[in-house]
């Protein structure tokens, strides 16, 4: 058994699609809809195969902003290298994206920085 995807409601589809596939190397299918419901979706592919479903519907409502709470807590992303953690982190940050936790070895060994992405979600880049 394997994870087939993991979802994320947004309220800016096009803005958060572009946020994975720009630092993350995600490939995005061609949006679906279905206005009946007024819900849009792209999924994202990554590397390894791994799916991102970014999903958008006006009826979500707000999250409540970027405090941890119970309930799932990050994305990671292997980068494959401290440098290359390194080097996202970095260009995250020129681009103007929030680095809320910066390049360290955590205390279970994983070489990691932390980012929000744009609706304020924790992604993890790992070595």
């Amino acid at each position: 058994m394997h994870i087939e995807h993991i979802a994320i409601w947004t309220h800016d589809l096009e803005r958060l699609k572009a946020f994975y596939e720009t630092y993350f190397d995600g490939q995005a299918n061609d949006k679906y809809i279905n206005a009946a419901k007024q819900f849009e979706s792209h999924f994202i592919t990554f590397a390894s195969g791994a799916r991102l479903e970014l999903m958008q519907m006006p009826t979500i409502p707000e999250s409540h902003g970027e405090s941890q709470a119970a309930g799932y807590a990050h994305l990671a992303f292997s980068a494959g290298s401290e440098a290359q953690v390194d080097a996202l982190t970095a260009r995250l940050r020129e681009d103007g994206c929030r680095i809320v936790g910066d390049p360290r070895r955590t205390g279970d060994g994983y070489y990691e920085s932390c980012v929000l992405d744009p609706d304020g979600n924790r992604v993890e880049i790992t070595a």
